[in-house]
């Protein structure tokens, strides 16, 4: 197979002497470049292909272990979801815990997960909304409440929040 360049682009290839095909039409003379290239499928885990790595997510609320591939340049979180697993989340941008998960196994990469602090990393907290696999992976979900509290619960009250059900129903029939 090979990829198709109008002369007009051709100024950083010229060096490099690929074939120029040149057409004939009336009144005009058009060329193309044409350079050969690889086509690997999305199975293929050849040089050219990114790498994808096993990912298993132990979803511990619904009781369901998940396994699917997922490349190196892809978030976890879409990945599954294409591959129509159902996982937790809420903002997508890696600012909340509700995709928060504690790594088991293996390795991944999480730049923009801004919901966990460093501490809660070295930990072996990740989010899934912004983590990319670099090995096999497995992971198990947390509480949501959990991770947040560990995360900003000193920051903002001095325990937690106990439920108080009779508040909660005055609330409800003042509506």
């Amino acid at each position: 197979m090979a990829l198709v360049l109008p002369c007009t682009f051709y100024t950083s290839l010229q060096p490099q002497n690929f074939p120029i095909n040149r057409r004939f039409r009336r009144g005009a003379t058009t060329c193309e470049f044409r350079i050969p290239v690889e086509i690997s499928s999305p199975t293929d885990r050849g040089s050219l292909a990114v790498p994808s790595h096993k990912v298993t997510v132990h979803d511990r609320q619904r009781g369901i272990v998940h396994e699917f591939e997922v490349p190196e340049d892809q978030y976890i979180l879409h990945s599954a979801e294409a591959q129509n697993i159902t996982l937790p989340f809420a903002c997508r941008h890696g600012c909340c815990t509700s995709c928060a998960v504690r790594v088991k196994s293996g390795e991944l990469r999480q730049p923009q997960a801004l919901g966990i602090s460093p501490e809660l990393k070295s930990q072996g907290y990740a989010l899934l909304c912004v983590g990319f696999p670099t090995s096999d992976l497995e992971v198990e979900t947390q509480d949501e409440d959990e991770v947040y509290w560990l995360q900003f619960g000193r920051y903002f009250a001095r325990g937690p929040i106990e439920r108080d059900d009779y508040a909660l129903e005055l609330a409800m029939g003042d509506e």
